[in-house]
């Protein structure tokens, strides 16, 4: 027997009090009627039609039939809405004894859940005749007996029912005696002998007749014993039972031998008539098998185990027969009382192992319970754990229905144990357990998703094409099978094609393979958008931006911004002046765009001028002696250097032209003189050349010659430039 548990109040169902929540059945049975013995496959009834349903409604409710007893006796065919026998009924297996014979039925419909009883009469045919328990019986009868007196014989059992079942008896021959049928109360027909004539043991000691039992069937059947009776000598007083009936309340969980109650009659005659002996009468083998009488004491015993469920009372018919043979009888009606020794039991009728997530309401189990105690003992809970997404609705008598209270997510829990527990009220509690698993079957309600909302890849310019330039994170999809099956598609560019990398895990990668090479100064970045579909209907997708970096390689040479410059300055600028500022750019980035100046070559070379140039700023700066009588003009070529590996140059040339100032005096020389003059020389005689010049240029380079004033001599133009002569202009007599 099962240890009482305490229950807790989880989320439970009082049957006993909700039996009446029949508002998804329907409110009267349908009811049918078929022959025993009937065979199977015959058709019952159009079910469909009774039930006001249409055909294809069976079906796509899937509809199916269950019996309180849990055994497939029916079939429902779906298709044609017909209700057929499963297997042959036999009504006496079904029913024993009991009329009419109701096998009850449910017909249940799923999505939305819908109940209706029915019930099949099994209508009796006669295929039973009437058995007597044994081939003979023997009848002791005092010769004294006076007619009118009866005498009950053994009956005999017909397992049909109704007009089919044990109707009379008659027996033969019967000059002495006739029989009676008698009715009795539990319905069943006993014999009683009646004698019709007084005996004489010394005329006829004994008569042999034969008891026929006629049951009502068409033919009817017979069966038939043989009587023996016996002419005793006188035996004045039969034996009397002190109570009849008897009544005794034995629990059913009594121990084997235990007492059940103790019978007693008296007899009054003395000697050997006024012994007594004690035995069943007429007891059928259940009876015989599950109780004893001690003959001596009347003491009746247990021999089998007891059970309520099984049989409710017994009625047992005893006999005292004295030492002369006369007998008296007595009746004992045994209570079996019940004790809680039945587990409730559960039977599921339907089960849905597998639920779609985001599913409304869903009917995962229906089942029905059951307690074969009674009372208190057979008043049960059906409860399920409450920190589970379900609920326990009653549907029909003892049916539940076991539902979704929400939508389920399976990516939250793919999988439910479910622990059904019926508890009855008896003392001690016992309950039955029983587990079911329910699966979460995936929806496409999951888009793929990226580790990161944005992917950066550095890529150098100027690589080949059919390079692969590397991989991101693959998407992921918390659905699963072909609902997180995933396919990649990159966003329109004309850089790069995707390949899909499968992993040893079966999962893949996206890698970029370069289609065309990259040029960093023509486009330094981009943006592509990666778009991952999973396989689910209908598709979902998810899309991350691909950050793509181009790194420079040094492919530009430095630019001035003109290849020639040029640039005029005074002479005699002070030491140090700026020439010009000269500004060269790289198409580069980082350390290949950073240039660095030098003055490759200075022409014409001077050791009074010089040039230098910052090779951070560029600029030029003159130190030394800018003359412009020594070089009006200088050629700087300059070079701009990248720091990239290896560097590459940019030229220019910077033209200097130098502008003259005033800075010379004219330089007088006589190339010729005579002298001395004579005084009679002609006018314009030369007497001296002189070469007159300066070093500046334009018109500070021109001069003019004079004379000092009131001397006899005059300037004369020559034809070689900056040359004049002195001739004499007058004749002067001196005195």
């Amino acid at each position: 027997m099962k240890t009482p548990e305490r229950i807790q109040p989880n989320r439970q169902v009082v049957a006993f009090v909700l039996m009446g929540f029949l508002s998804q059945a329907h409110p009267e049975p349908i009811r049918y009627s078929v022959m025993e013995e009937t065979e199977n496959g015959s058709f019952i009834a159009h079910l469909a039609k009774d039930l006001g349903l249409g055909i294809g409604e069976l079906a796509t409710r899937s509809a199916r039939v269950v019996s309180d007893d849990d055994k497939q006796r029916l079939q429902l065919d779906r298709q044609t809405g017909d209700l057929l026998l499963r297997e042959k009924l036999d009504r006496e297996e079904l029913c024993g004894p009991v009329e009419p014979c109701i096998l009850h039925f449910q017909v249940l419909l799923e999505t939305p859940v819908q109940f209706f009883e029915g019930e099949l009469s099994i209508q009796d045919v006669n295929d039973h005749s009437p058995v007597f328990p044994t081939g003979e019986m023997i009848l002791k009868i005092p010769e004294n007996s006076q007619p009118g007196t009866l005498f009950p014989l053994k009956l005999a059992l017909d397992l049909d029912v109704g007009s089919n079942g044990l109707q009379k008896y008659t027996i033969r021959p019967n000059s002495h005696f006739h029989v009676l049928t008698r009715n009795h109360s539990e319905g069943k027909k006993y014999p009683d002998l009646v004698q019709d004539k007084a005996l004489d043991r010394e005329e006829q000691p004994e008569f042999t007749l034969t008891l026929m039992a006629l049951d009502g069937g068409s033919p009817p059947r017979s069966g038939t014993t043989t009587v023996r009776i016996l002419i005793m000598d006188v035996n004045d007083n039969a034996p009397e039972f002190v109570h009849t009936p008897y009544e005794v309340q034995v629990l059913e969980n009594s121990p084997l031998e235990s007492s059940v109650l103790s019978v007693s009659a008296r007899d009054i005659d003395s000697g050997n008539f006024g012994s007594v002996s004690y035995g069943f009468f007429q007891a059928s083998d259940e009876i015989k098998q599950t109780f004893s009488i001690n003959e001596v004491t009347g003491e009746i015993r247990l021999t089998m185990k007891l059970d309520f469920e099984h049989i409710k009372s017994y009625h047992i018919e005893v006999e005292a027969i004295d030492g002369g043979g006369l007998s008296g009888k007595g009746t004992v009606v045994i209570h079996v009382v019940d004790v809680n020794d039945n587990a409730p039991e559960l039977t599921i009728s339907s089960f849905t192992n597998s639920i779609p997530e985001n599913a409304p309401e869903t009917v995962v189990s229906i089942f029905r319970i059951r307690d074969r105690d009674s009372g208190d003992n057979g008043k049960m809970i059906c409860s399920i754990p409450d920190n589970l997404p379900f609920l326990l609705k009653p549907t029909f008598k003892n049916f539940y229905t076991l539902i979704t209270e929400s939508p389920l997510d399976r990516e939250s829990q793919a999988e439910y144990n479910i622990t059904i527990t019926v508890t009855d009220l008896g003392t001690p509690r016992l309950k039955t357990q029983h587990n079911i698993t329910v699966t979460v079957s995936d929806v496409n309600d999951n888009a793929p998703a990226f580790s990161q909302t944005t992917y950066t890849l550095r890529v150098r310019e100027n690589n080949s094409p059919a390079l692969h330039i590397g991989s991101v994170s693959g998407a992921s999809d918390a659905d699963i099978g072909i609902n997180s099956l995933l396919t990649y598609k990159l966003g329109l560019n004309e850089y790069f094609t995707l390949k899909i990398i499968t992993k040893n895990d079966k999962s893949t990668l996206p890698e970029l393979v370069l289609r065309k090479s990259l040029d960093r100064e023509e486009t330094p970045e981009l943006n592509i958008l990666l778009t991952s579909q999973d396989g689910g209907k209908p598709e979902l997708t998810g899309s991350v931006q691909i950050k793509i970096s181009i790194l420079d390689v040094n492919d530009n040479a430095p630019e001035f911004d003109k290849p020639g410059y040029r640039v005029v300055l005074f002479e005699n600028v002070p030491n140090g002046t700026r020439v010009i500022q000269l500004n060269a750019s790289d198409l580069d980035e980082g350390v290949n765009r950073e240039i660095s100046y030098a003055i490759r070559l200075i022409l014409p070379v001077s050791e009074k001028c010089m040039f230098s140039i910052n090779p951070e700023t560029g600029e030029i700066r003159i130190y030394g002696k800018l003359d412009f009588e020594e070089n009006n003009e200088y050629e700087i070529q300059v070079n701009a250097i990248d720091k990239g590996i290896p560097s590459m140059a940019g030229h220019c040339t910077v033209l200097v032209e130098v502008l003259d100032l005033n800075d010379n005096t004219p330089e007088v020389t006589i190339t010729s003189l005579s002298l001395p003059v004579r005084e009679d020389a002609q006018v314009s005689t030369v007497i001296a050349l002189i070469s007159v010049s300066d070093r500046d240029s334009g018109a500070n380079g021109q001069v003019t010659c004079t004379l000092t004033p009131q001397v006899p001599f005059k300037l004369v133009d020559t034809s070689l430039k900056g040359t004049w002569g002195v001739s004499v202009q007058a004749m002067t007599v001196l005195t």
